[in-house]
């Protein structure tokens, strides 16, 4: 079992639920897996944190939890390695997050023996997705009183480190 953070990019129109693009080192292990037969899961997660028992109306015998949302993506794990066909599928990946972000960053603009040569060491991948499955777990079970004192603590409650504050802190090492 191997699990690597990547980014992705969704096709909604390709498949019943979608193809998701992506690419990973080819010195990866799970690199030897983009063979179309295997199995890979893609996963989103979305906001996550610790409960206090504290947090609730009620008292008593109650513990700590974890509460989540997240969303698996099961599909065979296809390559994509020709030299036009990864290209384009980085241009595309690549615009996503620029467009997000609002930067100018232009791909295109890169020198082919530069981009190329590092793309040597990248193997792209899609998977036309089998299974989609979206979990949560944020406390829905609770009483209408415990859930109204979880979502006031959730909002004075400490904020976990955000990317900039957690990159600063080693950077300030």
């Amino acid at each position: 079992l191997r699990i690597t953070h990547i980014p992705v990019f969704l096709d909604r129109a390709a498949g019943p639920y979608g193809t998701i693009h992506g690419h990973i080192s080819r010195q990866n292990p799970q690199s030897a897996t983009f063979d179309g037969k295997q199995t890979g899961v893609i996963v989103f997660h979305g906001p996550h944190g610790y409960i206090s028992p504290t947090w609730y109306a009620k008292t008593g015998n109650v513990v700590p939890t974890w509460n989540f949302a997240v969303v698996h993506a099961t599909g065979k794990l296809r390559p994509v390695d020709g030299k036009k066909e990864l290209n384009d599928l980085l241009a595309k990946l690549i615009a996503k997050f620029e467009h997000y972000e609002g930067t100018g960053y232009d791909f295109s603009k890169i020198d082919d023996t530069y981009k190329y040569g590092l793309m040597a060491g990248i193997i792209g991948f899609e998977l036309e997705i089998e299974l989609l499955e979206g979990k949560f777990k944020l406390g829905q079970d609770r009483s209408p009183e415990d859930k109204q004192s979880l979502l006031k603590k959730l909002k004075d409650g400490k904020r976990p480190r955000a990317l900039p504050e957690f990159t600063a802190s080693f950077f300030d090492r």
